[in-house]
């Protein structure tokens, strides 16, 4: 049974062998962690804007990548450090737009499926899930933007979020999950 953990500390000093990403199939990032992570992690990052560019991304689905070890240069003294593996949750079709429940359910149910083989072959224990883009930014109307959406309700963290996190990840064996969260999520 996993474990989950709420943490504010900031996830790219994390030590995960994971590290769970929520994205959009449009590939852009407005989150600076993100952004981070698109030039720590670029092989990631050129594989999953393939993917959106191609259309091969679907919302509620999740890309799992293998990362490539570095040989050479300036990376390698951190190379144990990174993790071995990025998911890319796809929670949303556009950035601006928040997640719905059922786009997360569907992402976390097709992470966990993809997680089993690497926990039970690869000895995958540590994972660490940036929950900063789950939880949507109510300080301005984004349906006024966007002509002919509906249903663009904005995901709760303590009613909608957190309830769906704590169902599908503990039935994952043997895995700690660091769940790192904005500084204004109290736990």
């Amino acid at each position: 049974m996993a474990t989950l953990q709420l943490t504010h500390a900031p996830i790219l000093n994390s030590n995960a062998q994971l590290l769970i990403l929520p994205v959009n199939t449009a590939g852009v990032f407005l989150d600076p962690v993100l952004t981070r992570a698109k030039t720590l992690f670029p092989d990631n990052y050129q594989r999953y804007y393939r993917a959106c560019r191609d259309g091969s991304l679907n919302v509620g689905s999740c890309m799992l990548h293998k990362r490539s070890r570095e040989q050479a240069g300036l990376g390698v003294s951190s190379n144990g450090n990174q993790p071995s593996h990025i998911a890319n949750l796809v929670i949303s079709d556009h950035p601006y737009h928040p997640a719905r429940a059922r786009w997360l359910t569907a992402a976390l149910l097709d992470l966990q499926q993809q997680l089993f083989p690497l926990i039970r072959y690869q000895g995958i224990r540590r994972a660490a899930l940036f929950a900063r883009p789950l939880v949507f930014n109510n300080t301005r109307d984004h349906t006024s933007d966007v002509p002919n959406i509906t249903n663009l309700t904005p995901l709760d963290w303590h009613t909608d979020t957190l309830p769906l996190l704590i169902q599908h990840l503990p039935v994952l064996p043997k895995l700690s999950i660091d769940v790192y969260v904005p500084k204004c999520i109290e736990f």
